[in-house]
């Protein structure tokens, strides 16, 4: 039987919607066109893409949109689900985006079309998956169990290496779990990554040395030249690192699969630019057949903002989000370590755990929630893991904040009303 490459659409159209999906299915296969040179019906029936449902979305027509290619509806809503022939593709992660993930958005006929869900035949299993993953990362950290607790440096931009290596070490004193340069730091003049890894390495192997505890930090390589890109890697991993941001947008699926195919680091994947592809929610992708990609790929760590984030995305986008890259797409091992962050501190932790299935495998990255705390990062620190302590043994955050003076302090700054 042959295999086949399943997509879901969110499909808006003045038209039929179940006309309009079997125009996208063969537009995006064996094409609109009939009578061709070499077309017969076997050619077809082997490489046609085929429309398996379309279920409307709406009991009545939308509100008419005269602007869309000077059409004055009415408009109706679907969700359509395309099959494509996985002999017609492949396990290219080009011909996927191109065939079923691209090429859609150029048809005739639509005001708005989303790309909502994604099923892969086994094959995909092919491509490597995470290197490290939730295990790794607990292993690389050593945090058997529990959240891991993560900072950025801030100020996200202008510090020096040296003054960087100043912070990472009252981070590592605090306790922290694990470090990352801000997405927006790669390698700018005031703090070349070479330098700023030759200054922050030594006080992680000093803290080490005189703890026990190896924090991760995770150093800003991406580059849009793939050999720089494993250049900055393999300066990281000279100097003792285990760990790398990947901003996977801005470096694109074919510059990450080169590193990931050759890397040694726990890439951790930050997706700036993401929020293009989907604030429109009649347009663009779902998380979920996003992610997928880069998990095949390779990431291990997945940032996915978190409750009550400081940008747009809604706290239910968050909680399926997390859903999303918690669940195996063919094993327990390609999933990545959740990363829980954007406006973070102790005080989500709360509803964080309540609506994330009561999940500890986790990465909880606070930025301002550690820097800002009333009585220094340190007590940020401590009260961010009071507060999952806390959420853990079923407390309320008031009582949470009763009991613990750094809490408290950041519930009085942060959440009160």
């Amino acid at each position: 039987m042959t295999q086949m490459i399943r997509v879901t659409y969110l499909i808006e159209t003045p038209d039929d919607p179940q006309a309009v999906a079997a125009r996208i299915a063969a537009d995006q296969s064996t094409g609109t066109f009939t009578d061709l040179p070499g077309e017969t019906p076997a050619l077809r029936a082997r490489h046609a893409a085929r429309v398996e449902s379309v279920t409307p979305l709406d009991d009545h027509a939308l509100p008419a949109i005269p602007q869309a290619q000077g059409v004055t509806g009415p408009f109706y809503r679907a969700s359509a689900t395309i099959a494509y022939p996985l002999d017609s593709i492949g396990t290219d992660i080009a011909a996927l985006m191109t065939v079923t993930l691209g090429g859609v958005f150029a048809m005739r006929g639509l005001s708005g079309i989303r790309v909502t869900g994604l099923d892969l035949p086994a094959a995909f299993a092919c491509h490597p998956g995470p290197q490290f993953g939730i295990d790794g990362s607990r292993r690389l950290m050593g945090v058997p169990q529990g959240p891991m607790i993560a900072s950025i440096i801030k100020p996200s931009l202008g510090l020096s290496p040296q003054d960087t290596a100043e912070v990472v070490r009252m981070l590592c004193d605090a306790g922290v779990d694990f470090i990352k340069d801000d997405e927006k730091m790669m390698s700018p003049a005031y703090s070349p990554l070479e330098d700023r890894v030759r200054a922050v390495m030594p006080v992680i192997r000093d803290h080490a040395e005189r703890t026990g505890k190896t924090v991760m930090y995770a150093f800003g390589i991406s580059a849009a030249d793939p050999d720089l890109m494993m250049r900055n890697h393999d300066h990281v991993l000279r100097h003792g690192g285990n760990a790398a941001v990947i901003n996977i947008n801005s470096v694109g699926h074919g510059g990450f699969s080169f590193l990931r195919k050759r890397s040694q680091l726990c890439l951790h994947a930050h997706r700036n630019g993401w929020d293009l592809l989907t604030r429109h929610q009649g347009l663009g992708y779902d998380f979920g057949p996003y992610q997928q990609i880069w998990r095949l790929l390779g990431v291990d760590q997945f940032q996915i903002n978190g409750i009550g984030a400081k940008y747009w995305e809604p706290d239910d986008s968050f909680v399926q989000s997390f859903a999303d890259v918690s669940r195996p797409i063919f094993s327990p091992a390609d999933r990545p370590l959740p990363v829980v962050c954007s406006g973070q501190w102790g005080g989500q932790a709360f509803e964080t755990r309540r609506r994330t299935g009561q999940s500890l495998d986790l990465m909880y990255l606070g930025g301002g929630g550690i820097h800002g705390h009333p009585n220094g990062p340190a007590a940020g620190i401590r009260a961010i893991r009071h507060a999952w302590r806390a959420a853990a043994a079923g407390l309320t955050i008031q009582q949470a904040a009763a009991e613990h003076p750094d809490f408290r302090a950041a519930y009085e700054k942060w959440g009160r009303p």
